[in-house]
């Protein structure tokens, strides 16, 4: 994370509350939904960061959730835990004493990390892992930082690397063989309270690190590196916010430095990960906005996974366990399926205390209302194949912008419908499903006053809503 985050979350609110609001209020939508057209697979963007790590090691009593939502990837970031309590998965947690010798399985610490990923790997979550530490706030305060700064030696740091991927991969020092396909090197490199020192020396370890990770594990995704964002990139009126939060400029400034020296040198750059703290439409934007950057630097595609793997549109404590925010995580999680991401992971699924924990309730240890939106997206994951949907207006406008909707069909000719409403006022629509109007589904809703429950095929969303419909066969 960032500290930029509150001023960016803040400006960008606005942006999105001022745009719902100029919508009319009495808009009729036409949902339609064409289950013949095949437009590629239903994504694994309903990841999550750090997943909720209470109750007793060898019980994770709350990891089940995971399962039961369908949960493909856990990013393990700013896991590690704070000041003196540090005992997963980041580097010097793994690895303690630095001068140790990396070949000499005595040298490591897996215990702990151990314990987190069999649980991961036991309810079907795969472990997206960050090779690295936890952010360290407090050096924006002027406190010294413990373990930011740069490895003193990154070759070494690389060949201890290896060894934790062996361990988790191949059974070194009695270890697993689990599948781990996404190492991640470092997480945004640009600020002092992640690496504490000038961001070219980030280009040299990542050119460094990266190459030897590559030639040692050649089938593994290899990539980084978790930039703070495109907040500065996509228009104008960026721009203009990044006159508030200047740092915004230097993100992409430090995005461009690293491809280019990516594609000059030739590094492995298998995924580019990202992040963003906008509301849904314009973390969208800048989703684009980092394919398009992608692509002028020749990581097209086909070459290199575009991951979007720290997000979440409206944080503050104010937004936990309310509907608008479900309805936004709903609707990023059904833009993100539309557009160019191919893996993506909400921050977090911890069971906290903390503005950025949005899935669950920290007092009763249950899920929020969030959790339900992706309860929802895991039934297109069922279907597996995403279809044609497109939103009109009642002038046959394109309305994607007031009503997101995704769709997907399974090999038993049902299909699910998942729509999201995020503005103030109902939305009086009508779902055609292959051409007729959807008869006899089960719907089930997220809004103000409901949490999943099943109900009739309504002729309005509610404001602040999530909708599933499931249609048995077309």
């Amino acid at each position: 994370m960032t500290l930029l985050k509150d001023r960016i979350v803040g400006f960008l609110m606005g942006v999105t509350i001022f745009a719902s609001a100029a919508l009319a209020a009495d808009a009729p939508f036409h949902v339609a939904v064409d289950p013949g057209v095949a437009v590629g697979p239903v994504k694994p963007v309903n990841g999550v960061g750090q997943p909720p790590m209470v109750g007793a090691l060898d019980k994770w009593p709350m990891m089940h959730y995971l399962k039961e939502a369908g949960i493909p990837y856990s990013r393990l970031h700013d896991v590690g835990g704070r000041l003196g309590g540090g005992l997963f998965v980041d580097i010097p947690n793994l690895f303690p004493d630095f001068d140790a010798d990396e070949n000499d399985p005595k040298s490591y610490r897996f215990a702990y990390t151990d314990s987190l990923m069999k649980a991961l790997d036991a309810n079907g979550v795969e472990p997206f892992f960050r090779l690295g530490v936890t952010i360290e706030n407090w050096v924006n305060k002027g406190l010294p930082p413990l373990r930011t700064k740069p490895p003193k030696d990154f070759a070494k740091w690389g060949r201890i690397c290896e060894h934790v991927i062996s361990h988790y991969t191949e059974g070194w020092a009695n270890g697993f063989k689990m599948k781990v396909e996404y190492w991640e090197i470092w997480n945004e490199p640009e600020g002092a309270s992640m690496f504490g020192a000038p961001f070219k020396e980030y280009l040299r370890l990542y050119g460094t690190v990266a190459p030897q990770l590559k030639k040692r594990f050649p089938h593994l995704k290899i990539g980084g590196y978790a930039s703070c964002g495109f907040y500065a990139g996509v228009d104008a009126e960026f721009v203009e916010a990044a006159a508030i939060a200047p740092n915004m400029k230097y993100f992409v400034e430090c995005a461009r430095k690293f491809l280019a020296a990516a594609q000059k040198n030739g590094w492995p750059l298998d995924f580019f990960s990202f992040h963003s703290y906008s509301a849904p439409r314009e973390a969208l934007r800048q989703v684009r906005y980092a394919d398009r950057l992608l692509d002028e630097y020749g990581f097209t595609r086909e070459k290199t996974k575009r991951v979007f793997n720290e997000w979440l549109p409206f944080a503050g404590l104010e937004n936990l366990g309310t509907s608008r925010q479900a309805a936004a995580i709903a609707a990023e999680l059904i833009g993100l399926q539309n557009g160019p991401c191919d893996v993506a992971c909400v921050y977090d699924a911890r069971c906290s205390t903390g503005q950025f924990s949005p899935l669950f309730n920290p007092l009763t240890q249950k899920p929020h209302k969030a959790y339900w939106s992706f309860v929802a997206f895991n039934e297109l994951r069922k279907r597996g194949t995403a279809v044609r949907s497109v939103v009109r207006d009642e002038k046959g406008k394109d309305a994607a912008s007031s009503i997101y909707v995704a769709s997907a069909r399974g090999a038993d000719g049902s299909v699910a419908v998942m729509l999201a409403n995020l503005g103030s006022q109902e939305k009086p629509f009508a779902l055609d499903v292959g051409g007729a109007r959807a008869s006899c589904p089960r719907c089930r809703i997220i809004d103000d006053s409901r949490t999943w429950k099943e109900i009739p095929l309504p002729d309005a969303l509610p404001p602040r809503s999530v909708l599933l419909v499931e249609v048995k066969s077309y």
